[in-house]
Protein backbone atom coordinates (compact mmCIF):
# COMPACT_ATOMS: atom_id res chain seq x y z
CA UNK A 1 0.00 0.00 0.00
CA UNK A 2 2.79 2.44 0.87
CA UNK A 3 4.23 2.49 -2.63
CA UNK A 4 0.87 3.60 -4.04
CA UNK A 5 0.48 6.35 -1.44
CA UNK A 6 3.67 7.94 -2.76
CA UNK A 7 2.15 8.62 -6.17
CA UNK A 8 -0.84 10.54 -4.83
CA UNK A 9 0.45 14.04 -5.72
CA UNK A 10 -0.11 13.30 -9.40
CA UNK A 11 -3.41 11.48 -9.09
CA UNK A 12 -6.61 12.24 -11.00
CA UNK A 13 -9.07 9.36 -11.01
CA UNK A 14 -10.60 7.62 -13.99
CA UNK A 15 -11.79 4.05 -14.48
CA UNK A 16 -8.41 2.96 -15.84
CA UNK A 17 -6.57 4.22 -12.75
CA UNK A 18 -7.72 1.15 -10.89
CA UNK A 19 -9.54 0.29 -7.73
CA UNK A 20 -6.32 -0.04 -5.71
CA UNK A 21 -5.30 3.57 -6.34
CA UNK A 22 -8.71 4.84 -5.33
CA UNK A 23 -8.58 2.73 -2.19
CA UNK A 24 -5.15 4.10 -1.32
CA UNK A 25 -6.14 7.73 -1.63
CA UNK A 26 -9.34 7.20 0.32
CA UNK A 27 -7.32 5.56 3.08
CA UNK A 28 -4.95 8.53 3.26
CA UNK A 29 -7.84 10.98 3.37
CA UNK A 30 -9.35 8.92 6.16
CA UNK A 31 -6.22 9.25 8.28
CA UNK A 32 -6.73 13.02 8.29
CA UNK A 33 -10.50 12.80 8.77
CA UNK A 34 -10.87 14.52 5.41
CA UNK A 35 -14.22 14.62 3.65
CA UNK A 36 -14.58 15.49 -0.03
CA UNK A 37 -16.96 18.36 -0.70
CA UNK A 38 -17.69 20.65 -3.62
CA UNK A 39 -18.43 24.33 -4.21
CA UNK A 40 -19.26 26.47 -7.24
CA UNK A 41 -17.02 29.51 -7.73
CA UNK A 42 -17.83 31.64 -10.78
CA UNK A 43 -17.98 29.17 -13.69
CA UNK A 44 -15.90 26.61 -11.82
CA UNK A 45 -16.92 23.59 -9.82
CA UNK A 46 -14.28 23.39 -7.06
CA UNK A 47 -13.86 20.12 -5.13
CA UNK A 48 -12.16 20.40 -1.76
CA UNK A 49 -11.22 18.33 1.27
CA UNK A 50 -12.17 19.44 4.77
CA UNK A 51 -11.37 17.83 8.10
CA UNK A 52 -14.02 17.11 10.68
CA UNK A 53 -12.51 19.65 13.10
CA UNK A 54 -15.03 22.33 12.13
CA UNK A 55 -14.75 24.06 15.49
CA UNK A 56 -10.98 24.51 15.20
CA UNK A 57 -8.93 27.31 13.63
CA UNK A 58 -8.80 26.81 9.82
CA UNK A 59 -5.68 26.18 7.76
CA UNK A 60 -6.17 26.54 4.00
CA UNK A 61 -3.75 24.59 1.77
CA UNK A 62 -3.02 25.60 -1.86
CA UNK A 63 -1.19 23.22 -4.20
CA UNK A 64 1.30 23.97 -6.95
CA UNK A 65 1.14 23.84 -10.74
CA UNK A 66 -0.04 20.43 -11.94
CA UNK A 67 -1.00 19.46 -8.38
CA UNK A 68 -4.31 18.99 -6.63
CA UNK A 69 -6.02 18.90 -3.25
CA UNK A 70 -4.47 15.51 -2.46
CA UNK A 71 -0.95 16.94 -2.44
CA UNK A 72 -1.45 17.54 1.28
CA UNK A 73 -3.08 14.33 2.49
CA UNK A 74 0.14 12.61 3.57
CA UNK A 75 0.95 15.60 5.77
CA UNK A 76 -2.44 16.59 7.21
CA UNK A 77 -2.77 13.55 9.54
CA UNK A 78 0.41 14.71 11.32
CA UNK A 79 -1.37 17.94 12.29
CA UNK A 80 -3.10 15.69 14.84
CA UNK A 81 -6.57 17.12 14.31
CA UNK A 82 -5.60 20.35 16.10
CA UNK A 83 -6.76 22.50 13.20
CA UNK A 84 -9.52 22.56 10.59
CA UNK A 85 -7.66 21.49 7.45
CA UNK A 86 -9.05 22.67 4.10
CA UNK A 87 -7.44 21.72 0.78
CA UNK A 88 -8.97 22.66 -2.56
CA UNK A 89 -8.45 21.97 -6.23
CA UNK A 90 -7.53 25.34 -7.68
CA UNK A 91 -9.56 26.14 -10.82
CA UNK A 92 -7.89 24.46 -13.80
CA UNK A 93 -6.42 21.61 -11.76
CA UNK A 94 -7.37 18.33 -10.15
CA UNK A 95 -11.08 17.61 -10.48
CA UNK A 96 -12.04 21.24 -11.07
CA UNK A 97 -13.12 22.57 -14.48
CA UNK A 98 -10.56 23.30 -17.15
CA UNK A 99 -12.07 26.25 -18.99
CA UNK A 100 -9.84 27.48 -21.85
CA UNK A 101 -11.50 30.90 -22.10
CA UNK A 102 -10.84 31.84 -18.46
CA UNK A 103 -7.78 33.62 -17.05
CA UNK A 104 -5.59 31.70 -14.59
CA UNK A 105 -3.22 34.46 -13.51
CA UNK A 106 -2.19 34.68 -9.86
CA UNK A 107 -4.40 37.74 -9.32
CA UNK A 108 -7.47 36.00 -10.81
CA UNK A 109 -6.88 32.85 -8.78
CA UNK A 110 -6.63 34.95 -5.62
CA UNK A 111 -10.05 36.43 -6.38
CA UNK A 112 -11.45 32.90 -6.67
CA UNK A 113 -9.82 31.75 -3.44
CA UNK A 114 -11.30 34.82 -1.76
CA UNK A 115 -14.79 33.81 -2.93
CA UNK A 116 -14.08 30.28 -1.72
CA UNK A 117 -13.12 31.41 1.79
CA UNK A 118 -16.12 33.76 1.93
CA UNK A 119 -18.55 30.99 1.00
CA UNK A 120 -17.00 28.78 3.69
CA UNK A 121 -17.48 31.60 6.18
CA UNK A 122 -13.78 31.90 7.02
CA UNK A 123 -13.00 35.17 8.81
CA UNK A 124 -9.43 34.53 9.99
CA UNK A 125 -7.25 31.58 9.01
CA UNK A 126 -3.76 30.32 8.37
CA UNK A 127 -2.81 29.85 4.71
CA UNK A 128 -0.18 27.45 3.32
CA UNK A 129 1.00 27.33 -0.30
CA UNK A 130 3.49 25.27 -2.25
CA UNK A 131 5.09 26.57 -5.47
CA UNK A 132 2.35 28.29 -7.53
CA UNK A 133 0.11 27.89 -4.49
CA UNK A 134 2.71 29.87 -2.56
CA UNK A 135 2.37 32.75 -5.02
CA UNK A 136 -1.38 32.72 -4.58
CA UNK A 137 -1.07 32.49 -0.79
CA UNK A 138 1.44 35.34 -0.59
CA UNK A 139 -0.61 37.62 -2.84
CA UNK A 140 -3.76 36.77 -0.91
CA UNK A 141 -2.00 37.72 2.34
CA UNK A 142 -0.91 41.04 0.81
CA UNK A 143 -4.41 41.89 -0.41
CA UNK A 144 -6.40 40.71 2.61
CA UNK A 145 -3.90 41.06 5.47
CA UNK A 146 -6.51 41.20 8.23
CA UNK A 147 -7.80 37.72 7.35
CA UNK A 148 -4.48 35.89 7.56
CA UNK A 149 -3.29 34.68 10.97
CA UNK A 150 -0.07 33.30 9.51
CA UNK A 151 1.40 32.59 6.09
CA UNK A 152 3.46 29.48 5.30
CA UNK A 153 5.34 29.48 2.00
CA UNK A 154 6.74 26.11 0.91
CA UNK A 155 9.19 26.39 -2.02
CA UNK A 156 7.06 29.27 -3.26
CA UNK A 157 6.97 30.82 -6.69
CA UNK A 158 6.39 34.53 -7.15
CA UNK A 159 9.81 36.20 -6.97
CA UNK A 160 12.90 36.48 -9.14
CA UNK A 161 15.56 34.36 -7.47
CA UNK A 162 19.17 35.59 -7.38
CA UNK A 163 20.30 32.27 -8.86
CA UNK A 164 18.64 30.43 -11.72
CA UNK A 165 17.10 27.04 -11.02
CA UNK A 166 17.66 23.95 -13.16
CA UNK A 167 14.11 24.43 -14.46
CA UNK A 168 14.85 27.97 -15.66
CA UNK A 169 18.02 26.81 -17.37
CA UNK A 170 16.16 24.02 -19.18
CA UNK A 171 13.37 26.38 -20.26
CA UNK A 172 15.95 28.77 -21.71
CA UNK A 173 17.20 25.83 -23.78
CA UNK A 174 13.69 25.26 -25.10
CA UNK A 175 12.61 22.36 -22.88
CA UNK A 176 10.01 22.69 -20.10
CA UNK A 177 10.08 19.72 -17.69
CA UNK A 178 6.66 20.72 -16.34
CA UNK A 179 4.98 19.72 -19.62
CA UNK A 180 5.00 15.92 -19.77
CA UNK A 181 4.68 14.37 -23.24
CA UNK A 182 6.05 10.85 -22.75
CA UNK A 183 7.39 8.39 -20.18
CA UNK A 184 10.89 9.88 -20.30
CA UNK A 185 9.48 13.33 -19.55
CA UNK A 186 7.57 11.89 -16.60
CA UNK A 187 10.76 10.43 -15.11
CA UNK A 188 12.60 13.71 -15.66
CA UNK A 189 9.83 15.62 -13.90
CA UNK A 190 10.13 13.32 -10.90
CA UNK A 191 13.88 14.00 -10.85
CA UNK A 192 13.15 17.73 -10.77
CA UNK A 193 10.59 17.50 -7.96
CA UNK A 194 12.10 14.98 -5.55
CA UNK A 195 15.43 14.12 -4.03
CA UNK A 196 14.12 10.66 -3.16
CA UNK A 197 11.91 9.69 -6.08
CA UNK A 198 8.67 7.85 -5.35
CA UNK A 199 8.26 4.33 -6.66
CA UNK A 200 5.62 4.21 -9.37
CA UNK A 201 4.51 1.13 -11.31
CA UNK A 202 5.03 1.26 -15.07
CA UNK A 203 1.33 0.92 -15.82
CA UNK A 204 0.57 3.84 -13.53
CA UNK A 205 3.24 5.95 -15.21
CA UNK A 206 1.50 5.31 -18.53
CA UNK A 207 -1.76 6.51 -17.03
CA UNK A 208 -0.19 9.73 -15.73
CA UNK A 209 1.43 10.43 -19.09
CA UNK A 210 -1.94 9.91 -20.78
CA UNK A 211 -3.63 12.39 -18.44
CA UNK A 212 -0.78 14.90 -18.88
CA UNK A 213 -1.20 14.75 -22.65
CA UNK A 214 -4.94 15.35 -22.28
CA UNK A 215 -4.23 18.49 -20.24
CA UNK A 216 -1.32 19.85 -22.29
CA UNK A 217 -3.25 22.71 -23.89
CA UNK A 218 -4.79 24.01 -20.67
CA UNK A 219 -1.47 23.66 -18.82
CA UNK A 220 0.28 25.73 -21.48
CA UNK A 221 -2.55 28.27 -21.26
CA UNK A 222 -2.19 28.53 -17.46
CA UNK A 223 1.58 28.94 -17.65
CA UNK A 224 1.17 31.68 -20.26
CA UNK A 225 -1.46 33.48 -18.16
CA UNK A 226 0.97 33.54 -15.24
CA UNK A 227 3.97 34.58 -17.34
CA UNK A 228 2.06 37.32 -19.16
CA UNK A 229 0.87 38.82 -15.90
CA UNK A 230 2.86 41.72 -14.54
CA UNK A 231 4.12 39.83 -11.49
CA UNK A 232 1.98 41.12 -8.61
CA UNK A 233 3.58 39.02 -5.88
CA UNK A 234 7.10 40.36 -5.37
CA UNK A 235 6.04 44.02 -5.38
CA UNK A 236 3.32 43.27 -2.82
CA UNK A 237 5.37 41.34 -0.25
CA UNK A 238 5.89 44.41 1.94
CA UNK A 239 2.09 44.60 2.43
CA UNK A 240 2.05 41.26 4.24
CA UNK A 241 1.37 41.83 7.94
CA UNK A 242 1.15 38.24 9.14
CA UNK A 243 3.96 36.22 10.64
CA UNK A 244 5.40 34.14 7.81
CA UNK A 245 7.24 30.82 7.75
CA UNK A 246 9.41 30.25 4.67
CA UNK A 247 10.08 26.52 4.32
CA UNK A 248 12.35 25.27 1.54
CA UNK A 249 14.08 22.14 0.29
CA UNK A 250 17.77 22.87 -0.20
CA UNK A 251 17.87 20.74 -3.38
CA UNK A 252 14.86 22.34 -5.08
CA UNK A 253 15.49 22.21 -8.84
CA UNK A 254 12.22 23.95 -9.77
CA UNK A 255 12.68 27.17 -7.73
CA UNK A 256 16.19 27.89 -6.48
CA UNK A 257 16.65 28.10 -2.73
CA UNK A 258 18.15 31.60 -3.18
CA UNK A 259 14.55 32.80 -3.61
CA UNK A 260 14.30 32.65 0.16
CA UNK A 261 16.53 35.74 0.34
CA UNK A 262 13.95 37.79 -1.56
CA UNK A 263 11.04 36.61 0.59
CA UNK A 264 12.94 37.22 3.83
CA UNK A 265 14.10 40.66 2.78
CA UNK A 266 10.60 41.85 1.84
CA UNK A 267 8.37 40.18 4.43
CA UNK A 268 8.91 41.86 7.75
CA UNK A 269 7.89 39.11 10.20
CA UNK A 270 9.41 36.09 8.47
CA UNK A 271 11.27 33.00 9.61
CA UNK A 272 13.29 30.69 7.34
CA UNK A 273 13.74 26.93 7.64
CA UNK A 274 15.75 25.07 4.97
CA UNK A 275 15.39 21.29 4.83
CA UNK A 276 18.55 19.40 3.96
CA UNK A 277 18.44 16.90 1.10
CA UNK A 278 14.86 17.76 0.18
CA UNK A 279 13.25 18.80 -3.09
CA UNK A 280 10.45 21.02 -4.35
CA UNK A 281 7.51 19.45 -2.49
CA UNK A 282 8.58 18.81 1.12
CA UNK A 283 4.99 18.21 2.23
CA UNK A 284 5.03 15.09 0.03
CA UNK A 285 8.65 14.04 0.49
CA UNK A 286 8.89 14.73 4.24
CA UNK A 287 5.26 15.08 5.45
CA UNK A 288 5.77 14.44 9.16
CA UNK A 289 8.71 16.83 9.42
CA UNK A 290 6.87 19.59 7.54
CA UNK A 291 3.77 19.13 9.70
CA UNK A 292 5.94 19.44 12.80
CA UNK A 293 7.37 22.77 11.60
CA UNK A 294 3.90 24.06 10.72
CA UNK A 295 2.44 23.03 14.08
CA UNK A 296 5.26 24.64 16.01
CA UNK A 297 4.95 27.84 14.00
CA UNK A 298 1.17 28.33 13.98
CA UNK A 299 0.73 27.32 17.62
CA UNK A 300 2.96 30.22 18.67
CA UNK A 301 0.72 32.79 16.97
CA UNK A 302 -2.47 34.15 18.46
CA UNK A 303 -5.45 34.60 16.09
Amino acid sequence: MKQFVLILPFLIFSNCAGFLLKTAIQAERGKGNLERKQMDIEKFSVPFLESSSSNKIPIVFLHGFGGDKDNWIRMIPHLKDQYRAISLDLPGFGESNRLPDENYSIAEQVKRVKKFTEKLGLKKFHIVGNSMGGSISAYYASQYPDEIISLILIDSAGVTSPNKSDLEIEIEKGYNPLLVKNMDDFDKLNNFIFVKKPYILGSIKEYFVEKALENTNINVKILNDIRNEKNPVEVSLSKIKSHTLILWGDTDRIIHVSSTQVFQKNIKNSKLIVLKDCGHSPQIERPEEVASHILQFVSSIQP
